[in-house]
C-alpha cells in the first residue's frame, strides 16, 4: 500500500510521538545502554565479561547445553508433534476427541507451572517415583533429574504449537490430491510421505525455527530439574543477575543469546525462502481420516497413541488430586481416602497472604494484555496507513523485542532503571511495578503486533472510506468501524497473552518487588528444596486454579467467536 497524501493533524503527530517514546525509552535505549554496561566500566572500554565467560567452564558448559538442548527438541518435538496430530486428524483412531483434549493441556499450562507440575509428579517423593522404586531396585529417588528430565518436559510442553498450527495445516490439506494418488496404485506410506508431508513443510519449518528458538531460551524446566548436571543459559544468567558484582557477566550472556537468535533466523528465513511449496489443485476437498489398514500397524498406533494420552495426563491429573490432599500425604507420595481435603482451597480463598499472588499476576497480566493490545493496534495503523515515509520504521521498533531473549530485556530495563533513577513519582516501589508492567508488555508487543497487523490487510478500505466521506473524524472510524470488525483477533491476542502471563517467572524473577511477588515466583520458590510443606501444598491449589482460568479464557474467547461469526 503506498504512503497517504493525507496532512497529520495534531492527534496523528501525538500519536507518532507517543509510540516513538515508548520504542526509544523502553526498547532501544535499554538495550544499548545494556551494551555500552557489558563493555565499558568506569568510563574505560573493558573486555572483563568477555574474558570471564570464555574462560568459565561453568559458563561455556551452559552454551553446550543450551544448544544441545534445542537441536535435541527439534528431533523430540516435532516427532511427538506430528504424531499426536496426525492421531487426532489425519488416521482414523478411536477416542480421537478424547485424545485431542489430552494433548492440548499444554495449552492450559506452561511455563514455570508446567515444569513444577513434572517435577512433584516424577520427583523424589512423588506417588511414581515410590511405586518405581519398588519394581526397580536401586532406583535413585531423584532420578527425574538432568538433560533426559528438561528434554521430557520441554518435549511435551511445546506440542502444544502443533496441535495449534499443524493441525489447521492438516484440515487444509487438498484431498483431491490424496484420492489422485490412491488412484494412481500409491501405497499409503507413499502417499503419506510423497504427497502429504510436503504440504505441510512450510508449517512443520515454521514450529522448527520456534522450537529451537524455545529450546535455546528454555528457563523453566532446566531452573527445576536441570540439577547442577545440567545448567542452560538462562538460568546462569539468572544466577549472575542476583549480584550486582557480576550483572555484566549476565548481561553479556544474554547478549551472545539474542546475537545466535538473530543469527539463526536469518539463516532458518534464507533456507525457507528458498522452498516451493504450492498446491496445484484449483478445487480443494476436506480431508477425510485414512484407515490403517495393516491390522498390527492400527494396533501399535492406538497403544501409542494412548500411551502419549497418557503421559499428557499425568502431570495434570496428580497436581489436581494433590491438591486436595493434607500436608502428610504431599510428603509421604501415599494417596488414600483419608488424604483428601478441602483445607488447601479454603486457605486460598480466606487467606489474604495465599491469595495475594493471584491478584498480583492477574493485575499485571491483564494490564499488560490490554495495554499492549492497544499499542499494537495504534502501531498497526499507523503502518498499514502509512501517511509518512517513516511510518514503516514502527513496525521495525515493534518487532525488535522479538528477536531479544526475556533475561536480555529483563536485563535491559534493570541497567537503564536501577534503584538510583528508578524514582517515579519519587517512589521506587511504584517505579519498580510500573517497570516490570513494561517489561510484560515489551515481551508481547512482537506477537501482538504480527497478529493484528495481519487482520488489518483483510480491512475494506471502502467502508472506512465511506466513514470518512459521512464526516466521521479518525477516532470515530477507528472505534466504531475497524475495531468492531478486528474485535474477535484483539480477544484472542489478548486472551493468549493473558494466559502466558498468568505465571511468567522469565521476566518477574529479575524484576519483581518482594513485597509484590506474581504467581510464577512463588510456585518457583515452592519447588526448592527449603520449601515449607505448606507452600508445596497451595502450589497444587494455585496450578488447578491457573488451568480453571486459562481453560475458561480461552472457552470463553472460542465460543465468542463462533457466535459472532454465526451472527455475521
Amino acid at each position: 500500500m503506498g504512503e497517504s497524501k493525507m496532512k497529520l493533524n495534531w492527534k496523528d503527530w501525538l500519536i507518532r510521538l507517543f509510540i516513538l517514546w515508548f520504542l526509544v525509552t523502553f526498547i532501544i535505549n535499554p538495550n544499548l545502554g545494556l551494551i555500552i554496561n557489558i563493555f565499558y566500566r568506569n568510563g574505560e572500554f573493558s573486555a572483563r565479561a568477555v574474558e570471564k565467560i570464555f574462560k568459565s567452564k561453568r559458563a561455556l558448559n551452559s552454551i553446550a547445553n543450551s544448544f544441545q538442548l534445542a537441536f535435541s527438541m527439534v528431533i523430540t518435538v516435532n516427532l511427538i508433534g506430528i504424531l499426536i496430530v496426525l492421531f487426532t486428524e489425519y488416521w482414523e483412531i478411536k477416542g480421537s476427541k478424547i485424545l485431542r483434549l489430552g494433548y492440548m493441556t499444554s495449552l492450559i499450562y506452561g511455563g514455570i507451572v508446567l515444569a513444577s507440575g513434572y517435577k512433584f509428579v516424577y520427583g523424589s517423593n512423588s506417588f511414581i517415583t515410590i511405586f518405581l522404586m519398588k519394581i526397580i531396585p536401586g532406583l535413585h529417588p531423584n532420578w527425574f533429574q538432568g538433560f533426559g528430565a528438561v528434554l521430557f518436559i520441554m518435549t511435551f510442553a511445546c506440542t502444544s504449537n502443533h496441535m495449534m498450527f499443524l493441525t489447521n495445516a492438516v484440515r487444509g490439506i487438498d484431498y483431491h490430491t490424496i484420492e489422485a494418488s490412491r488412484n494412481m496404485g500409491a501405497k499409503p506410506s507413499t502417499v503419506f510421505f510423497k504427497v502429504v508431508l510436503p504440504m505441510l513443510k512450510p508449517t512443520l519449518f515454521a514450529l522448527t525455527i520456534l522450537t529451537f528458538l524455545t529450546g535455546l531460551s528454555a528457563v523453566s524446566a532446566p531452573l527445576i530439574v536441570g540439577g547442577k548436571e545440567f545448567q542452560t543459559i538462562n538460568p546462569l544468567i539468572i544466577s549472575f543477575a542476583k549480584t550486582s558484582g557480576s550483572r555484566d557477566l549476565a548481561a553479556f550472556l544474554a547478549l551472545l543469546l539474542g546475537i545466535a537468535t538473530i543469527v539463526l533466523l536469518s539463516i532458518m528465513n534464507k533456507v525457507e525462502s528458498k522452498g516451493n511449496y504450492v498446491s496445484v489443485s484449483k478445487t480443494k476437498a476436506s480431508i477425510k481420516k485414512q484407515k490403517i489398514n495393516n491390522k498390527y500397524w492400527n494396533i501399535f498406533a492406538h497403544i501409542i497413541a494412548y500411551l502419549l494420552f497418557i503421559i499428557y495426563m499425568l502431570p495434570i491429573t496428580f497436581v489436581v488430586l494433590y491438591s486436595f490432599t493434607d500436608a502428610k500425604t504431599i510428603r509421604s507420595g501415599n494417596l488414600t481416602l483419608n488424604s483428601f481435603t478441602m483445607d488447601n482451597y479454603k486457605m486460598l480463598f480466606s487467606n489474604s497472604q495465599a491469595l495475594k499472588p493471584y491478584i498480583v499476576s492477574i493485575t499485571y497480566a491483564a494490564l499488560a494484555s490490554i495495554i499492549v493490545a492497544i499499542i499494537a493496534i495504534i502501531i498497526s495503523r499507523i503502518v498499514h496507513n502509512r501517511k509518512l515515509k517513516v511510518d514503516r520504521l514502527f513496525e521495525y521498533g515493534a518487532l525488535i523485542p522479538w528477536v531479544l531473549p526475556s533475561t536480555l530485556i529483563a536485563l535491559g530495563l534493570m541497567f537503564t532503571f536501577n534503584e538510583k533513577r528508578l524514582l517515579v513519582f519519587n517512589y521506587v516501589l511504584i517505579g519498580t511495578l510500573i517497570i516490570m508492567l513494561i517489561a510484560y508488555i515489551i515481551q508481547k508487543l512482537p506477537f501482538s503486533y504480527r497478529m493484528i497487523r495481519a487482520i488489518f490487510f483483510s480491512l475494506d478500505n471502502e467502508v472506512e472510506e465511506a466513514s470518512r466521506s459521512m464526516g466521521a473524524s479518525s477516532l470515530y472510524t477507528m472505534i466504531h468501524v475497524i475495531i468492531p470488525f478486528i474485535l474477535p483477533v484483539i480477544l484472542s491476542v489478548v486472551v493468549i497473552n493473558f494466559n502466558s502471563l498468568l505465571s511468567d517467572f522469565d521476566l518477574s524473577v529479575f524484576l519483581y518487588h518482594p513485597l509484590f511477588q506474581p504467581l510464577g515466583v512463588v510456585i518457583k520458590s515452592s519447588t526448592d528444596e527449603t520449601a515449607s510443606i505448606n507452600a508445596i501444598a497451595m502450589t497444587f491449589v494455585y496450578t488447578v486454579v491457573l488451568m480453571i482460568m486459562s481453560a475458561s479464557a480461552l472457552y470463553l474467547s472460542n465460543r465468542f467467536q463462533n457466535t459472532r461469526g454465526k451472527s455475521k
